[in-house]
């Protein structure tokens, strides 16, 4: 911790809010300053090289996400807080190796998290003015133009892995990042001084290949971003390599080592729901919107609408084995869907009849085979 430009004063205080931070339930809690110049030429290359994709919102803010006293005039410090998240029945919750099954992103299977940690950030906020009395702040969860990341590197919260999210050493990536706004002047918390040295697991095992280098996302590739943030038709080149992931993906964080230390969960907010174990493609797919709206209320997949839900199911079961109740249903949907989801219905439907060719193509092949067996001829005849 760097105490030679804080007051003693600032110094108690400072220990004051990470006890408090812990006692509200907060994984760990960390001080930085607001300098992010270093960040400001990355972000704008990205920016340039449209690797936001539809995210307008990223380039509307343009260098305000690297400039936090831009967002509340007065800040010096900001208040960077984790939280972990990763549910204890996370190993039974989706199973990406069986393809008739939805697979979730880990962080989307209990409730919305934006509301519980900007509420404890809130009420942290509040422990601080009952000693230090009125001070300006600002809650941060996910939901305004900060770059997290490397402010909670900056806090010490762990350090920028090559697939771009935040790494620490006692928890891996499994964690939500929350932000608190301050202009009082803290003292501030040292950076971890550790790297992925030379893994690569993440970028050899995305499945879209979204992780151009070292450090770079392309979101525009990203099952993530194809899955969420995109709004409308999802690229016909990428959709069989999005598998049955119908809402994020985890798989640069399942692959990564760090992760095998991530502590699970004791948060009753961020368990799995019971709607989400054991889920068909096919049985999500027949929810009408009420249905939907009903399941996903408190969750952050809500935020996705029904529309792009049907598409990414749509999606996600043209990528599975034939089954004669994969076409019914998918024409049966077909019948109501807007113009979106039918046009991935009707992809999903062309790969389900190649896929009905050719196990019809193979069972013939099969059963030729046991015919010359039982005649006793050459296998070649």
């Amino acid at each position: 911790m760097n105490t030679t430009a804080a007051s003693t004063e600032m110094i108690e205080l400072a220990a004051q809010i990470k006890q408090w931070a812990l006692a509200l339930g907060f994984s760990e809690v960390g001080i930085a300053d607001t300098d992010l110049t270093l960040e400001e030429s990355r972000l704008q290359h990205w920016l340039d090289q449209g690797m936001h994709g539809e995210m307008q919102y990223m380039a509307q803010h343009g260098m305000m996400r690297a400039r936090p006293a831009e967002l509340l005039p007065g800040t010096l410090r900001v208040i960077s807080v984790r939280l972990d998240y990763l549910p204890k029945a996370a190993g039974f919750a989706t199973n990406l190796s069986d393809p008739t099954q939805a697979y979730i992103s880990r962080y989307a299977l209990g409730r919305d998290y934006h509301k519980i940690i900007r509420q404890k950030l809130k009420q942290l906020a509040d422990k601080i003015s009952s000693i230090q009395g009125e001070f300006g702040f600002r809650p941060f969860v996910d939901s305004a133009p900060v770059l997290e990341r490397p402010l909670a590197a900056k806090a010490g919260l762990g350090w920028i892995g090559k697939h771009s999210l935040l790494l620490n050493p006692d928890a891996g990536s499994w964690f939500f990042l929350g932000e608190l706004l301050v202009d009082l002047p803290l003292p501030v918390d040292q950076p971890l001084q550790q790297d992925c040295g030379h893994c690569v697991a993440c970028i050899t095992m995305c499945p879209t290949g979204a992780i151009v280098a070292p450090y770079i996302v392309d979101a525009r590739r990203c099952i993530s971003y194809l899955t969420i943030e995109l709004k409308d038709a999802i690229p016909e080149e990428l959709r069989p390599l999005i598998g049955n992931r119908i809402y994020g993906c985890d798989d640069c964080q399942l692959v990564c080592p760090v992760n095998r230390v991530a502590p699970l969960s004791d948060e009753p907010d961020f368990q799995r729901r019971p709607q989400w174990q054991d889920q068909s493609l096919i049985a999500l797919l027949l929810w009408d919107e009420a249905t939907f709206l009903k399941q996903t209320e408190g969750s952050a997949i809500r935020r996705i609408g029904f529309n792009r839900w049907q598409r990414n199911l749509a999606v996600a079961i043209g990528n599975a084995p034939y089954s004669d109740k994969n076409l019914e249903v998918l024409e049966s949907v077909h019948l109501h869907a807007d113009s979106m989801v039918r046009e991935h219905i009707e992809w999903a439907l062309a790969q389900q009849h190649l896929k009905q060719q050719q196990a019809d193509r193979e069972n013939r092949q099969q059963q030729r085979l046991i015919r010359i067996i039982q005649l006793g001829l050459p296998r070649d005849a």
